[in-house]
């Protein structure tokens, strides 16, 4: 009997992070990280996991989002989908109907993320490897074949794809065992909410350099003499050696980032994350012109292939930071990190949300083996929040993130965690007990 997809299931769970300020910024004072939390079922008892990273309300825009596509995935063959994952992604995001809300952005394209990524995750059970394994063991022709070259062809071509990955085939076994070895670098965001005080935020500094982490990164934005003092702060915290990036979150305007991030300049940051809107490219460009040596970076909320086609094109950004849940999942990440190595950028994925740590760990360290070969600028963020609710939890060690080795994608929560925090009806929210 044909093995069928038979439900997408798509819960929305909430954890109250708002309560001790953890992930607050500029622009998220108060947030409650939320996952659009997506099981994907077969006939036969097989399943999928993905999530779509919220930060509370809407959660539920989120969830309904993700049941609007529910009718182009029940009934189709297990065995074809997975056989063609890229044809899969974009029956999801070329929809001739649902498009329209988007087209290839916004909730509609963060929906067909999670559907995708429990897909992939589906996908890595059945063969019994975690993803990023998965993806280094497919062969370029195939890893091509995921991407939708239509809009891409003026910057990256098929053949120049192809050219990328079959260079990175000789190494891929070598950098697979260093891989195992000693895990990929990472940087901490953990010290640096705005909502946290002082104490916290120099405790938390020295213990992330105590970690084995060579670079932390702060949140800025708000009132401009705080983020000097912040910044000076956890300077004296961390030394002279350690990298200190920063975060606007989106809350100024061009001129305004050149001229706030010339006033911290004296503390040596080292990449501006998201100084203004995430839709301005040349916004972005002026900027990076004009605060050289400090870097650009951006990418958490950039809708698609094609914008980061722009800003690589622009030379807008010093650092790609894709995220695995805004842009169509796994599938339409293949197509950026190939843009990426196109044109030298490196890739540092966002990993600010619950379960994103999880999920990009993968994406960089394909990208590792199997796509750029290198991890010189590169490092994936760390946030030391809600990991303890999944399956299989991140794994850092001396500033590292040590490569998973269970098949899937690490999306899968624990069944009595969403139970518990289902919104508005599990007992988390219906109590308001502190979280679990």
């Amino acid at each position: 009997m044909t093995e069928l997809i038979c439900a997408v299931e798509a819960v929305d769970v909430r954890f109250p992070t708002s309560r001790e300020l953890d992930g607050s910024d500029a622009m998220n004072p108060e947030p409650d990280y939320s996952a659009a939390y997506v099981t994907l079922r077969t006939s036969t008892g097989g399943a999928g996991h993905g999530l779509a990273f919220t930060v509370g309300r809407g959660n539920d825009v989120q969830v309904a989002a993700i049941k609007a596509l529910a009718p182009l995935v029940v009934g189709l063959p297990v065995r074809e989908v997975l056989a063609d994952p890229g044809g899969f992604s974009r029956r999801l995001t070329d929809d001739s109907q649902l498009r329209w809300l988007g087209p290839h952005k916004g909730v509609v394209h963060m929906a067909a993320a999670a559907v995708v990524n429990a897909v992939w995750d589906l996908y890595a059970k059945r063969e019994g490897k975690p993803v990023w394994r998965l993806l280094v063991e497919l062969s370029p022709e195939r890893l091509v074949d995921l991407v939708d070259f239509r809009y891409l062809q003026d910057a990256l071509t098929r053949d120049e794809a192809l050219g990328i990955l079959r260079r990175a085939e000789p190494g891929r076994a070598e950098r697979t065992r260093l891989l195992l070895e000693r895990g990929y670098p990472a940087y901490t965001t953990t010290p640096g909410w705005l909502g946290y005080d002082d104490d916290k935020l120099v405790r938390l500094s020295k213990e992330a350099v105590a970690d084995g982490f060579r670079q932390i990164k702060l949140k800025v934005g708000a009132d401009p003499d705080e983020d000097l003092r912040r910044m000076r702060l956890a300077r004296e915290a961390v030394g002279p050696d350690v990298r200190i990036a920063v975060d606007a979150n989106q809350a100024w305007g061009v001129g305004q980032a050149i001229d706030r991030m010339r006033a911290l300049a004296p503390f040596d940051p080292y990449w501006i994350e998201e100084p203004t809107s995430p839709d301005d490219v040349l916004g972005h460009a002026a900027i990076r012109r004009a605060i050289h040596p400090v870097k650009v970076a951006t990418g958490e909320h950039v809708h698609n292939q094609v914008m980061f086609k722009q800003f690589l094109q622009a030379g807008a950004l010093d650092v790609l930071q894709l995220d695995a849940s805004r842009t169509a999942g796994v599938t339409e990440n293949v197509a950026v990190l190939l843009l990426a190595a196109k044109f030298g950028v490196p890739v540092c994925p966002h990993a600010g949300g619950v379960g994103l740590c999880e999920m990009v760990q993968h994406l960089a360290m394909f990208d590792f083996v199997a796509v750029s070969g290198s991890t010189e600028g590169r490092e994936i963020e760390y946030i030391d929040h809600l990991h303890e609710h999944f399956a299989d939890p991140v794994r850092v060690r001396d500033g590292h993130y040590l490569a998973p080795t269970a098949p899937g994608l690490g999306a899968e929560l624990l069944p009595d965690i969403v139970a518990a925090h289902r919104y508005p009806q599990g007992r988390v929210w219906s109590s308001q007990e502190p979280a679990a």
